[in-house]
């Protein structure tokens, strides 16, 4: 059985969770304590030499150690339900999507906090390496934010679901990254009504509450 290396408050994690939750794949898990920077420490090093979660140890050994792989993985394991699209052009939707995301919307989060945050002085940047905070990287990732959201509500304007007719991995990583912004005091919802619409189906399923 696969072993997935979590962090329960951590929100890249928490994707690799709702995969693996959506897929039905069964897996043990085994928590890493970032709050004390347990994820640099030898024994975690030696199984993600990245210093970073989640890392997903298939039974044959390999270690996957990013959301990226976790889910072509997962997709490639149990094909059913499809999470990254069924034809040509839904599974180009959603990848551009997802990239889109991920860029515009959760780097842009992930620079105002670890910018500001007094628990990441020295620490801005994930990894092995330590990091000073900018913070101007902080005033931009917030207006980043901002600009991606509007866009985002105008898109999900009329729609369902962010990519395809269907749930996808799409819709995954922007649930996420929405209640991530929380984390820096935004409020995605906030006179956004598709959005909100929207993550109000999110919430309606199981894997959103792990």
């Amino acid at each position: 059985m696969p072993t997935l290396y979590d962090f329960q408050r951590a929100p890249s994690p928490r994707r690799a969770r709702i995969v693996l939750a959506e897929k039905g794949i069964a897996h043990d898990t085994v928590q890493v304590d970032l709050g004390t920077q347990e994820q640099l420490g030898e024994v975690f090093r030696a199984i993600n030499p990245a210093c970073t979660v989640p890392a997903l140890v298939l039974d044959g050994g390999a270690v996957l150690t990013d959301n990226a792989g976790i889910a072509a993985w997962a997709e490639a394991h149990q094909p059913e339900p499809p999470l990254l699209g069924r034809t040509a052009l839904d599974k180009a939707e959603v990848a551009s999507w997802n990239s889109r995301i991920e860029g515009e919307c959760f780097m842009a989060i992930a620079e105002v906090l670890r910018n500001t945050a007094k628990g990441m002085v020295g620490r801005a940047l994930p990894g092995p390496n330590d990091y000073a905070q900018i913070p101007e990287l902080a005033e931009r990732g917030r207006a980043r934010l901002l600009h991606f959201l509007d866009r985002f509500e105008a898109h999900m304007t009329g729609r369902e679901w962010v990519a395809t007719g269907s749930f996808t991995l799409a819709d995954i990583t922007a649930g996420v990254a929405l209640d991530f912004a929380a984390w820096v005091k935004v409020d995605a919802n906030a006179g956004r009504p598709a959005i909100t619409a929207w993550r109000a189906r999110l919430a309606g399923r199981e894997s959103f509450s792990l």
